[in-house]
């Protein structure tokens, strides 16, 4: 009698544990999120071939594949989706309004424009649109979104100019539109960001004219402009008292002199400005960087006497001659001697 009364015990416990996962399951997604959500699916002409999970009659929203909810509300704040999209970003994407996180990438299929309603998500910290066939402006309405972090439009086919109101943002960390067919200026806004300087990801564009010389003011940690068409100098992004990481202005029409450019000693790690038409000499201030890794000046018109007596701490060999080829005639290590002078 004793065992039977155990059994019947655990079994009842049991069916009870069930019985509050099953209640816990069915109330785990806001009802109007989950709407949402399965109106986000229908809206793409292959609704019946994607997003497999998302079955309210197997499971709710926050089960669903590429969903996350806040675990105390279960409202949406995450929706990241790869792969399966075909057609354009639907407005109803708006009615998320808790979302904090939206992940549409490496969608080939997905087209069209980013559509203004994106603007309405004011919680958002991350917004990635990249790796997809998006076309259009880059919309002023993301200036709306005051809490975003990191901003990536990244590998698609924009146009138009970047938008002088992305420096409104107070809380950015990094805006990366490279990779797209943006034209024109980099913005005289871009040297007024009222929180820190993010770091600032333009390259393979169509941009032109010179770098507005607001850009001084800004304490950039990644500068990476190159495959673009701007012309001018760039002295404003070499600064010892700056602590940029990176600085890549590459395949660019940039001339001026190099001489004048202070260097960034306890943070730069990689510099590339080949393929420019840079002159003067190669200041024998840069052996200090102590974190350098990467150089290349290669292809520009520099003069005099490579620096020699490195200080880096990461690397244990000085930079090869890829490093400095087609100048107009530097010289010495690792390239050929300095002709003495007569």
């Amino acid at each position: 009698m004793r065992p039977f009364l155990l059994c019947f015990i655990f079994f009842l416990f049991l069916g009870f544990s069930l019985m509050v996962m099953v209640m816990a399951e069915g109330e785990g997604c806001n009802p109007s999120d989950q709407k949402t959500l399965l109106n986000f699916k229908k809206s793409f002409p292959n609704s019946d071939q994607i997003l497999l999970s998302w079955d309210p009659s197997i499971s709710q929203c926050c089960n669903w594949g590429g969903v996350k909810c806040n675990e105390t509300t279960n409202r949406v704040i995450g929706l990241e989706v790869s792969i399966q999209l075909n057609g354009t970003i639907p407005n109803v994407v708006a009615s998320l309004t808790f979302l904090r996180t939206l992940r549409l990438r490496k969608n080939p299929y997905l087209v069209g424009e980013i559509p203004p309603a994106i603007g309405k998500l004011v919680n958002l910290v991350t917004l990635e649109l990249s790796w997809n066939n998006l076309s259009g402006r880059v919309p002023d309405c993301l200036s709306n979104l005051k809490n975003l972090w990191f901003l990536d439009l990244s590998f698609n086919k924009l146009s138009g100019t970047v938008p002088a109101s992305l420096s409104s943002l107070p809380q950015i960390l990094e805006i990366d539109l490279s990779r797209n067919q943006l034209s024109g200026q980099i913005p005289d806004s871009f040297g007024h960001f009222s929180g820190k300087a993010p770091s600032l990801v333009l390259s393979h564009n169509k941009l032109s004219g010179q770098i507005p010389t607001s850009l001084s003011n800004m304490d950039f940690s990644r500068v990476l402009i190159s495959r673009n068409e701007i012309s001018g100098s760039a002295l404003m992004f070499f600064n010892a008292s700056k602590t940029t990481e990176i600085i890549d202005i590459s395949r660019n029409n940039f001339a001026f002199d190099f001489s004048q450019a202070g260097f960034m000693n306890e943070t730069l790690v990689t510099l590339d400005m080949s393929h420019n038409k840079i002159w003067g000499t190669i200041p024998s201030s840069i052996t200090d960087a102590i974190l350098l890794q990467n150089l290349n000046v290669s292809y520009n018109r520099l003069c005099g006497k490579i620096p020699s007596d490195w200080h880096m701490k990461y690397r244990s060999q000085p930079f090869d001659n890829s490093s400095y080829l087609h100048n107009r005639c530097l010289c010495g290590s690792p390239l050929p001697p300095c002709k003495p002078m007569i």
